[in-house]
């Protein structure tokens, strides 16, 4: 899940975090950082101008890099591939267009322009397959690095929320999905690449589909009015997600439970996150069915937010939780937030700020690489 920005009302241009939520990069007028999310720790810093991409390959030494064209070294037509190691470019790749997103994993290089999205293989750089795109003006795109399920996701509307599903190893369109009447805004897959999360430029509803069979799975109501969604992250998991987290506009971090099939309207609920949620779709659309985290970051200010863990607790606990997460927040205003969130079997939930950090006033070690 990544977003970048190039106005000049926030410090940080762009904010990505790596495939497995460890590490997070950010690109500011002056150059990029690196953090570490367990500790908060800056590893790397380069300032060198300002970048509108900064893409890490895990917690490799390997960065794709796009700089924001305020000098002509760092075209915003030129993505580089940086090493940290070294502080040198590996290889550069020139288009004719600005390039609008990167994404990596261990086999493919994704990058998106306007209304072509390019995908290489990361070792050889040896272009696999260019995708004619319908015109994709913020470049919005998701993709799944998991091995199982690597899709490239890109929208197949201007008129539409219809989403293309492409496999990117065996180069074919895998589906076409039908998520939204209004144009698309924000998209994320599961870490299991199982499971696509959807919201249109009204912002009002999220959707989740089932990628193998192209289905919609759950249909949320974020809310009655209007907001741009900024992101969608799904909690961790090896099958179904138990949660996805989206952020807007508005300032609020939405929490939405994935425990219930909402086609079987005479399911019972039988866990914490079935309990939320009723068995009926009528039901799945009233935002009271759902946890809000209100004032999480000034309203209006762009953000990017993951769930990096959760885990369901014992239930023998003296103060019986039946789920905890912690989400990472960064904010465009140059903040990084770590929150513990907390339900316990009555459905009530708490948020506690466990971490905060000025991303902006970091100093790295002097041992750091």
């Amino acid at each position: 899940m990544r977003m970048a920005t190039q106005s000049s009302s926030h410090p940080i241009i762009c904010a990505s975090f790596n495939q497995d939520n460890s590490c997070f990069a950010i690109g500011t007028r002056d150059g990029f950082k690196i953090f570490d999310c367990n500790t908060g720790k800056l590893l790397y810093e380069k300032v060198i101008g300002a970048f509108v991409i900064v893409e890490m390959l895990y917690r490799s030494s390997l960065l794709a890099i796009v700089g924001a064209g305020e000098q002509p070294s760092l075209s915003p037509r030129r993505l580089c591939l940086f090493n940290t190691v070294s502080g040198t470019a590996l290889r550069e790749l020139n288009f004719l267009t600005s390039i609008l997103a990167v994404r990596v994993s261990r086999k493919r290089l994704i990058v998106v322009l306007q209304e072509q999205a390019y995908i290489y293989d990361v070792n050889s750089l040896e272009i696999k397959r260019i995708i004619d795109t319908v015109p994709n003006l913020k470049g919005l795109c998701a993709f799944s690095a998991n091995s199982e399920n690597p899709y490239l996701a890109l929208p197949a509307s201007v008129t539409k929320g219809s989403v293309l599903v492409y496999n990117v190893i065996d180069l074919q369109s895998h589906c076409e999905i039908h998520a939204h009447c209004s144009p698309l805004a924000a998209l994320a897959f599961s870490s299991n690449g199982m499971y696509i999360a959807t919201a249109s430029e009204q912002g009002t509803i999220i959707r989740v589909h089932l990628i193998s069979e192209a289905t919609k799975s759950y249909s949320f109501r974020r809310g009655t009015y209007p907001s741009t969604i900024f992101s969608l992250s799904f909690g961790p998991s090896a099958d179904r997600p138990d949660i996805l987290l989206a952020t807007s506009s508005s300032g609020s971090l939405h929490i939405f439970p994935l425990g219930l099939d909402l086609n079987d309207r005479s399911k019972k609920s039988s866990s914490f996150l079935e309990n939320i949620m009723s068995g009926s779709v009528s039901d799945a659309l009233d935002p009271s069915h759902h946890l809000v985290f209100h004032h999480a970051f000034p309203a209006g200010v762009k953000s990017q937010t993951v769930i990096r863990k959760t885990d369901k607790a014992n239930t023998s606990m003296s103060e019986p939780v039946a789920l905890r997460a912690t989400v990472s927040v960064i904010s465009f205003s140059g903040y990084f937030q770590e929150y513990g969130l907390r339900v316990n079997h009555k459905n009530e939930a708490a948020w506690s700020l466990e971490h905060e950090l000025n991303l902006l006033t970091a100093v790295a070690e002097k041992s750091s690489t």
